[in-house]
């Protein structure tokens, strides 16, 4: 489903006489369906870059990002046109950031409502839709109808995970997305993103959260010193932290 070759991102800081900051270098790995390749290290090492230049957020500097798409074609993310990168966004990859932006004054049920219109979805059974994963992600039925920008963090949290996994992407980018949520809204979350492997969505996800980690991921890799370091063994689902949570 995705293959990451020699992938690299350098940033100049024209700002200050072109200075270069070095992100990451020559990373390389794989995602089949139904996975989850989670991705763990310190804060700054460049996890979140390297999330971005998966998305195309970022434009990486060398290496290959090679996505099989649903009719079968191979395209590299990393040189493919925005207009490939576009379309390839509105209907096979999704992307929770750790930050929550929406247009403003658009009510949350619109904001997932739209989200699956603009897929080609029917506008009652979008709708219809949008209200069953607003209760799935426990969000009170009398905030719907309101402003996110009136919700707290986890709130909002929550919304943007439902807003990427309502159309269910072929592949899914997580960034911390069990951040600042409670441990209710934790399981809920991992419950819907265990759901989405089981019908084979690729992932990537970066996380701090070792519950989270042993609960859904099939493989690790660590960010040391702008590599990333594979771990030696496939992820048990059986840990001391999953034992204590369940």
């Amino acid at each position: 489903m995705l293959q990451i070759c020699n992938l690299s991102k350098n940033f100049i800081m024209h700002i200050r006489s072109d200075a270069e900051i070095y992100g990451f270098d020559n990373i390389n790995f794989s995602v089949e369906p139904g996975k989850l390749v989670a991705i763990t290290g310190p804060s700054g090492c460049g996890k979140s870059s390297l999330l971005k230049c998966i998305y195309r957020t970022y434009m990486p500097t060398g290496g290959h990002v090679y996505c099989t798409c649903a009719d079968g074609s191979t395209i590299d993310l990393a040189t493919a046109e925005p207009w490939e990168i576009i379309h390839l966004r509105e209907t096979e990859i999704g992307y929770v950031s750790q930050f929550f932006s929406v247009i403003p004054r658009v009510s949350a049920i619109d904001i997932l409502t739209n989200t699956q219109t603009g897929r080609g979805v029917e506008a009652q059974i979008a709708r219809e839709h949008a209200a069953e994963y607003l209760e799935k992600v426990g969000i009170a039925p009398n905030l719907w109808d309101m402003y996110p920008s009136t919700f707290s963090g986890g709130e909002k949290q929550r919304l943007n995970i439902a807003n990427a996994l309502i159309t269910k992407p072929r592949l899914l980018l997580l960034d911390e997305p069990t951040a600042s949520l409670d441990a209710h809204s934790k399981e809920w979350v991992m419950d819907m993103i265990l759901s989405l492997k089981q019908e084979g969505t690729a992932m990537v996800g970066v996380f701090h959260d070792e519950i989270a980690i042993q609960t859904l991921a099939d493989w690790r890799y660590e960010m040391r010193e702008r590599k990333m370091v594979p771990k030696d063994y496939k992820m048990e689902y059986a840990s001391e932290a999953l034992a204590e949570f369940l």
